[in-house]
């Protein structure tokens, strides 16, 4: 053993009863260790591409809206409880009296009646919609430009050439019906929650209670109860609420020479734009609230139609506009807050992002 080289190395193995020692090249032992190497890789660094997420526009735009949404609700909550009585037919049929009659029965809490799930509802409402907005309108108005630059796309149909072009399209029209319809499809069950607390608060006291026998009565699809009214309702009211605010948004900066809004200036022309959009759709809430609650009732229109036609045979044309002053008097200050919060929250997340 004393003639053995300094360039090999022992290595000693046991074989039954037999004991020997194995003469191994250190090279043959670094050439393991290379080989070894080969094998190890390096796991990507999630904390890095999380931090890049969360400082995407999508993600600025996202929160924005939650936020926006949040605060407003905060402050306007009682509007919300009356506009929903109203609309649905339930006690005095005016504001004051209506007011005061929740006041009576159930003390100033009744006026916030359903506002936690109303929060609950409208923080990711609120953010689904907005940043569907942002999103649609951009991919739309990206899309059109890529087109204008190159010869659009054609339909050949025997001898007729069609162009498939999309410059004819608003984006914001667009944008503004595929926010409506997402955040619904989203957010509707706690729309449910929220009319079944603010109108029953006898039969329906808590979250909890709420859902149970929500769920009891008609299982999950109980939880989507009039969403077809809903999305009927909801596509005229989105399109037209985020086309009026972008339209006048951008004639007013035009003719003023400005870039952008101060922040009264968006509050009058998100409310302005609430109150044009809500008028032109109250008929199709009215319908789409009384399907929604009519099983509280003991009678629930089949559908649309059938719930327009009840509500001017027992009250008249007129019927279809009930509750009309209750919903501009919260959809207006509601429209205004909620564009004016939304675009500062924009600024300051975004601005956030753009240094980081």
């Amino acid at each position: 053993m004393a003639l053995e080289s300094e360039s090999q190395k022992k290595s000693y193995g046991v074989f039954g009863d037999v004991y020997g020692v194995m003469m191994v090249p250190k090279e043959l032992e670094i050439e393991k260790d290379a080989s070894i190497d080969q094998f190890r890789f390096q796991l990507p660094d999630l904390k890095q591409a999380f931090q890049d997420f969360m400082r995407t526009r999508e993600v600025g735009e996202f929160i924005s809206g939650a936020l926006a949404g949040a605060m407003t609700k905060a402050v306007l909550a009682p509007l919300e409880t009356i506009r929903t009585r109203m609309v649905v037919g339930i006690g005095s049929k005016n504001i004051s009296g209506s007011f005061l009659e929740v006041i009576e029965q159930q003390g100033w809490q009744g006026l916030w009646a359903g506002n936690t799930i109303n929060m609950l509802r409208i923080i990711p409402t609120q953010a689904i919609e907005l940043a569907t907005f942002e999103c649609v309108k951009r991919s739309m108005t990206e899309a059109q430009e890529k087109w204008s630059k190159k010869e659009c796309p054609k339909l050949q149909i025997g001898p007729v050439s069609l162009n498939l072009s999309i410059s004819w399209i608003s984006p914001i029209a667009v944008a503004g019906a595929a926010a409506g319809i997402v955040s619904t499809l989203a957010c509707h069950p706690l729309e449910v929650l929220k009319d079944r607390l603010t109108v029953s608060p006898d039969i329906y006291p808590s979250i909890s209670v709420a859902l149970s026998k929500i769920h009891n009565d008609g299982g999950i699809g109980a939880f989507y109860a009039g969403i077809s009214p809903t999305l009927i309702g909801m596509l005229p009211y989105s399109t037209c609420y985020y086309f009026m605010y972008e339209t006048m948004k951008k004639s007013y900066c035009t003719a003023k020479k400005k870039t952008s809004l101060s922040r009264p200036e968006m509050l009058l022309i998100g409310a302005l734009s609430g109150f044009t959009a809500s008028t032109i759709s109250f008929p199709l809430e009215v319908a789409r609230k009384r399907l929604m609650v009519g099983a509280l009732q003991g009678k629930c229109p089949p559908h649309m139609a059938a719930a327009l036609s009840e509500v001017i045979r027992e009250q008249g044309i007129m019927g279809l506009y009930r509750g009309w002053g209750a919903s501009c008097l919260k959809v207006m200050p509601s429209s205004g807050i909620t564009w004016m919060f939304y675009e500062a929250w924009k600024d300051i997340l975004l601005a956030e992002r753009r240094h980081l």
